[in-house]
């Protein structure tokens, strides 16, 4: 493990930190490591790092340390850990964010999770929501997985849970400026 100067960390992050914080809705000193988020949390076996070390790293300055983390990759949005917060700190919110900034800094630590993000992103962009034969058939040839799950396909199909023609939404428009909106980097709120 590498020796780190914590001030000067904090120093050399802070407006980054800062801003993730603004754009998440998350303040991270309000977080004081209760463990309760990490303890309930669904994904954490699987994680490098609890969900409580992520806000951790933040609040000593070690962005990078964050940010090359595979948790960031791994959270699965699911609130649990909001709901047994007792400051209630939004950590799904600051996880996309950290999840933004590691792919804007080109740290993504699991490139399966980001494909499928990006395909699923681009379909509800596109139809309003995401067709599972889309997100499927896309993720599995853009990922070298050609056949992972395709013995599910004729029941999916003959069960009427699957449609090879996507329903589109009735107000595309409607996600269009949602889509926008987040990406004119707007503000938590």
């Amino acid at each position: 493990m590498k020796e780190v100067e914590l001030a000067i960390a904090a120093k050399q992050n802070r407006a980054e930190i800062h801003a993730i914080e603004k754009k998440s809705g998350v303040e991270l000193t309000d977080c004081y490591q209760c463990g309760k988020c990490s303890a309930g949390c669904p994904v954490a076996f699987a994680m490098d790092k609890t969900p409580r070390q992520i806000i951790r790293l933040l609040q000593l300055g070690l962005l990078e340390e964050a940010l090359a983390s595979r948790t960031i990759w791994l959270c699965a949005t699911c609130q649990t850990c909001v709901a047994r917060c007792p400051k209630e700190v939004d950590l799904p919110s600051l996880m996309e964010v950290v999840r933004q900034t590691a792919k804007k800094r080109g740290f993504v630590a699991e490139k399966d999770i980001n494909l499928f993000n990006d395909i699923f992103l681009q379909n509800v962009k596109t139809f309003g929501k995401s067709p599972e034969v889309i997100l499927s058939a896309l993720y599995n040839l853009r990922s070298g997985h050609l056949f992972q799950d395709v013995d599910s396909v004729p029941h999916l199909f003959l069960s009427g849970k699957a449609h090879v023609l996507p329903e589109k939404v009735k107000n595309v428009d409607a996600i269009k400026k949602i889509f926008a909106k987040c990406t004119e980097g707007g503000e938590h709120s």
